[in-house]
């Protein structure tokens, strides 16, 4: 009974994650990352390659990135590596929640608009308004992947 009680008490706990995006912004909540933008608003798009290197890392190349508050992305993103990967762009403690959450659950689907799963040799895209000023992540939140070396930073800077 114990262990049932508990079941229901972690798969409440990842409902969220399932359904809500990236544990804030799906309730009615701001993210402080940004917000979904729209392409035709885009006024760069940044090209990013995730992929795996024979010395054992898991890559995105750049893995840094330079906005301006208020701008516009349209991060182009392609798989080239053999494995899947994701890009997810959040607050670090939110990376981090989310990274243990998967952890647990590597089989998590998503559906949320700071985020992508692409499978090798696949694209896609993720058009994003950065309305706040700051640091935050990226990150391939496939267990072992961020670990591995897949994360990087977007510096939001004020106007």
């Amino acid at each position: 009974m114990k262990a049932l009680i508990f079941g229901l008490l972690v798969a409440a706990h990842a409902s969220p994650a399932l359904a809500a995006g990236s544990h804030a912004g799906g309730h009615g909540e701001a993210m402080v990352v940004g917000e979904p933008g729209k392409k035709a608003q885009a006024t760069q798009t940044i090209q990013v390659t995730m992929k795996e290197t024979d010395d054992g890392k898991m890559i995105f190349t750049p893995s840094t990135f330079n906005v301006s508050k208020g701008q516009t992305i349209r991060f182009a993103i392609k798989n080239a590596g053999e494995l899947d990967h994701e890009f997810v762009l959040d607050q670090e403690d939110k990376i981090m929640e989310h990274k243990a959450v998967m952890e647990k659950f590597p089989d998590m689907e998503h559906d949320d608009p700071n985020a992508i799963r692409l499978a090798a040799g696949e694209s896609g895209e993720i058009v994003w308004k950065f309305t706040n000023d700051g640091t935050f992540k990226i990150a391939c939140l496939v267990p072992g992947h961020y670990d591995a070396g897949m994360h990087g930073d977007v510096t939001v800077a004020k106007k």
